[in-house]
Formats: structure tokens, C-alpha cells, sequence
């Protein structure tokens, strides 16, 4: 079984500027929860209870976040209050959480790797926490990936159709149809040119990744400012016949993105207080 799920969380956030000046993106909220606590309550839900998260500078407050406020439950303890923490508490309870420093931004497959130390040589989870997946019908997102990796045993990517007009913004792939929303990969490429684009199926931040991805990502030389893709290493396992893409289930909002994260707030809103 799948027990790890990595967090790559040292970004920056610009895009969020000044909030994220001293707040990591992965805690704004969604209502009342940060996006990180949505993507741990996921894996969870998949079976997953060893969080591994690869942080920067000025992320301390995600590790704040998954500890206990001694002073805060003292303050709130039998008040109608208390009932809030109630979601957060289960996760502590659940889940074992470790952190590694990314100590400089090269890419998120410089991000995946240095999580290597934490992830040791054993298939394992990838969660963008700001890549936002709710499915209200059924299984989350990585469960259903979980599905598929314990039917093909090899790398499995979410994917998802994307207006061809904003592939640009995407790694997009290329594959055979094998069954039902399940590709076989054959190719990829990070933000191609809309002309060069090889489909319109993109991939989105949820990653079952198989142990041999470290030594592959090692191989990766490094593009545009120094940055290392984790396409390119997924491209090197699919030669191999070695990845699957899925067509999860459920809607996707880009957090990164202000438009996005008012989408997914509004959503989420909308669903009802039980739902946060």
C-alpha cells in the first residue's frame, strides 16, 4: 500500500503578493481551511499517514499549522469553539508529518527529489496543494489514482482536458486509450506552444510516482533558469511504457491563481458549512 505523500510547498506565490510575503500560499484558505489541510485530508483519505512536505524560507508556519497550540486549546477548551479544531485534531492524531528545506527554487522536479531522504525507495504520492480537487459523488481524487496504481504497478499522472488555447500553461501528454479515462503514455511536453501541443490533456498536481523517479530525475538536465521538470523524468518512464495518465473524477480549480482560488472559494462556499 501507498503510506507517503509528498508536499512540494517552498514556492514563493507571487501571484499572491503581499499576502504571501510572510504567509505560504498552501495556507490560504479555502473558507476555513487552508489548501495544504484539503490535500493531507485526500491523502488520507487514500490511505496515506506520512505527510512529507518540502518547504523554504519563511514556511514555518506550515509546520506551526500540523503541531498542537497548547495556548489556544487551553484558551478555547469547552467553549462552543472547540468543535472547530475538530478536523485539524483528527489529521494530528492520524498522521506522522516530516519537512525538508528546498533551499532553492529549481523546479518542482528538484522539489520531488529533495524529498528523497523523506520517501526512502517506495511508491509514493504527489500533492500541489494549490492544484485544488473536490469530488462530490464519490472517491477523492488520489483514491482513485490509488485504484489505478494497484491495477498497472507503475507512475500514474492526473490528467484533465484543457481549452487548446491555454495548453501553453500546462505539461501536456500524449497516449493510447487503454480502458475507461486511462491512457498509456507515450510523450510529453512542459508548456508547449499552442501549435506545438501534442494533445489538449494536461497534467494537474496529483502524482503516484514509483521509487526509480529519483534516479531518473537526477539524469534530467536542467532547462529554462535552472529549473528541473519533473515532465522530463516522467517522459524518460514512459518510454519505458512505464506511466499512466487518468481523467480523475471531479473538478480541479488552479489556486495558484487569484481568478482560481475566488472559483474555489465560492464553490466550496456554496456546498454548505458541513462541507468545509
Amino acid at each position: 500500500m501507498i503510506k507517503k505523500c509528498l508536499f512540494p510547498a517552498a514556492g514563493y506565490g507571487t501571484r499572491f503578493l503581499p499576502a504571501t510575503k510572510s504567509l505560504p500560499k498552501e495556507m490560504l484558505p479555502i473558507i476555513t481551511k487552508p489548501l495544504i489541510h484539503y490535500g493531507v485530508e485526500e491523502a488520507l483519505e487514500a490511505g496515506m499517514n506520512t505527510m512529507a512536505i518540502v518547504t523554504g524560507r519563511g514556511k514555518r508556519a506550515l509546520e506551526d499549522y500540523f503541531d498542537i497550540s497548547y495556548e489556544l486549546e487551553h484558551q478555547i477548551k469547552g467553549s462552543s469553539k472547540e468543535p472547530l479544531l475538530k478536523g485539524i485534531r483528527h489529521i494530528q492524531n492520524s498522521c506522522v508529518f516530516t519537512y525538508i528545506r528546498q533551499k532553492e527554487m529549481r523546479g518542482l522536479g528538484d522539489a520531488v527529489l529533495k524529498g528523497e531522504p523523506l520517501i526512502g525507495q517506495e511508491p509514493f504520492a504527489v500533492v500541489l496543494a494549490d492544484d485544488f480537487c473536490i469530488h462530490d459523488k464519490g472517491d477523492g481524487v488520489l483514491k482513485q489514482m490509488v485504484k489505478i496504481y494497484n491495477k498497472y504497478k507503475c507512475s500514474v499522472i492526473g490528467i484533465m482536458e484543457v481549452p487548446k488555447s491555454e495548453t501553453y500553461r500546462y505539461g501536456i501528454v500524449q497516449g493510447d486509450i487503454i480502458d475507461d479515462n486511462i491512457l498509456s503514455i507515450t510523450d510529453m511536453v512542459e508548456k508547449p506552444k499552442v501549435e506545438d501541443a501534442p494533445s489538449n490533456l494536461a497534467i494537474i498536481g496529483r502524482y503516484i510516482l514509483t521509487p526509480d523517479i529519483f534516479k531518473l530525475i537526477k539524469s534530467v538536465k536542467p532547462g529554462a533558469g535552472g529549473e528541473i521538470q519533473i515532465t522530463d523524468a516522467l517522459k524518460m518512464q514512459a518510454q519505458e511504457g512505464k506511466v499512466i495518465g487518468y481523467k480523475f473524477e471531479g473538478v480541479r480549480f488552479d489556486c495558484g491563481s487569484i481568478e482560481g482560488f475566488v472559483e474555489a472559494t465560492n464553490y466550496m462556499y456554496n456546498r454548505g458549512k458541513e462541507c468545509w
